[in-house]
């Protein structure tokens, strides 16, 4: 096994802390890659931002406000090249040709959060997994909020970190972290760290391979020790396998529905049992949960086991489980029409996504899908899309796999190219008590700016029915 659990970029040489060290390039000028700028010039950095694309007025005006010189629609090269490090925007592969020729010149190329960590000591809860992250970290920090710690979320969800640690001063951070995320991270280090599942997703990056996305995400745990802390579900399959190549330091905490643990959480006969340490054990009800389906189990041990790790107290966090409101665009309730239910779950951009959705279901549904395919394997919905879906209503300009996929497993499968035409049909195609499901297993891009623009634009559309 494979107990070397440091991951080093050869390009970059140690800054930890240092200020006003040269010319840091940003290239994407989001959330993250603007706080990132703030945070650089806050500490004494010449900085410039680039940006392929457009930049959105508010970043723009941001940037302005701050006097930080930047461009948009196009890279530079004499503006980039001459950098001392470069922070990379997550969504920019390591393809792109502007990164390829800052490798070649071995100019460091790292992540916000990897520029941003230098800067604090806060502690860090850092939650990572193909599906349920979102949901985990939301409820994790709910959880240490509700306890009184000093705690602020970032990373892929909410307000850039890097402009967290330049405006605030807190203790813990939350920290929604992709696999993008983690493949330009490299001295970083997790104090707990969380592996909720890996499942097939963004494999157009990883050369189509389960195995190179796999020891991204096994990168939450590079840099740890024996006094920090992994937690993950021995339930998943990839997660295991990833491993027994990769064998954590740091104190492990397993989760499970299916067998139980000396150490972490487990179902038995309904009521998940929590305990890190002996004799202080946490039982709840998972009728009492806030968030239901099995995925839901499995996402509320993790946020758990973190707060019991935190020594916070039992009615605390049994309060905050049961009473915690789930993310806008999964599995959101839109409206009760004519007897037939509208769920919104367009944050479902991979098949697993939508396998957990319709897991949870308990209607028949109509299910909205497509989208950006990433090279998804549909064959995992077959069986629920038999015995749960009456009829598939595909929302994107290229619908022929889902065809492929389908067509022998449900009578109805109809084309559409706009939220307001998928919800029209699947209206007319369901019947009171039925549920009219988006959960798309795709990107949005084809057709929506993002996930959140096409949850927006059905949710409209629903309520103009």
């Amino acid at each position: 096994m494979n107990t070397n659990n440091s991951i080093t970029n050869p390009n970059i040489n140690a800054k930890s802390g240092l200020t006003g060290q040269g010319r840091v390039v940003i290239l994407g000028a989001g959330e993250s890659g603007v706080g990132a700028a703030l945070l650089a010039q806050q500490k004494g950095f010449d900085v410039f931002v680039s940006d392929f694309g457009v930049i959105a007025d508010h970043y723009k005006a941001m940037l302005e406000r701050a006097s930080i010189p930047f461009e948009a629609e196009k890279h530079t090269e004499e503006s980039i090249l001459n950098a001392v490090e470069v922070i990379k925007s997550p969504g920019i592969p390591a393809t792109a040709p502007i990164i390829k020729k800052l490798v070649a010149k071995g100019i460091p190329v790292i992540s916000e959060i990897e520029f941003a960590k230098r800067y604090t000591n806060a502690k860090t809860v850092c939650i990572t997994g193909s599906n349920g992250k979102s949901t985990t970290s939301l409820l994790t920090y709910h959880i240490l909020k509700n306890a009184g710690l000093n705690v602020g979320l970032a990373g892929n969800i909410g307000q850039s970190f890097a402009a967290q640690v330049a405006s605030e001063s807190y203790d813990w951070y939350v920290l929604e972290i992709s696999s993008f995320m983690l493949d330009d991270m490299f001295e970083f280090k997790a104090d707990i760290a969380v592996l909720l599942n890996i499942t097939p997703d963004h494999l157009d990056r990883y050369d189509y391979k389960l195995e190179n996305y796999a020891a991204s995400k096994m990168r939450i745990i590079q840099n740890q020790t024996a006094d920090d802390v992994f937690i993950y579900c021995a339930d998943d399959e990839e997660s295991l396998k990833a491993l027994q190549t990769k064998q954590p330091l740091a104190k492990s905490y397993p989760f499970s529905i299916v067998q139980t643990v000396d150490q972490g959480a487990y179902l038995e006969n309904n009521t998940i049992h929590i305990l890190t340490e002996p004799n202080n054990e946490l039982t709840m009800s998972i009728s009492d949960l806030a968030l239901q389906g099995k995925h839901n189990i499995y996402n509320s041990m993790a946020s758990g086991i973190v707060a019991k790790v935190l020594e916070l107290r039992n009615e605390t966090i049994r309060e905050s489980m049961g009473n915690f409101k789930n993310i806008e665009h999964r599995l959101e309730h839109v409206a009760k029409i004519s007897g037939i239910d509208f769920i919104n779950d367009s944050k479902a951009t991979n098949v697993n996504s939508t396998w957990y959705a319709l897991e949870s279901m308990t209607s028949d549904v109509v299910l909205i899908m497509g989208g950006v395919d990433k090279g998804n394997d549909y064959n995992m919905l077959k069986d629920l899309v038999k015995s749960k879906v009456k009829a598939i209503v595909c929302l994107g300009k290229d619908n022929k796999r889902i065809h492929d996929a389908f067509e022998d497993d449900v009578d109805v499968i109809v084309n559409t190219f706009s939220a307001e035409e998928a919800a029209q049909i699947a209206f007319h195609l369901a019947k009171r008590g039925d549920a009219v499901l988006l959960s798309p297993a795709c990107a949005s891009f084809d057709l929506f700016k993002n996930y959140e623009d096409r949850g927006n634009q059905f949710k409209a559309a629903v309520r103009e029915l």
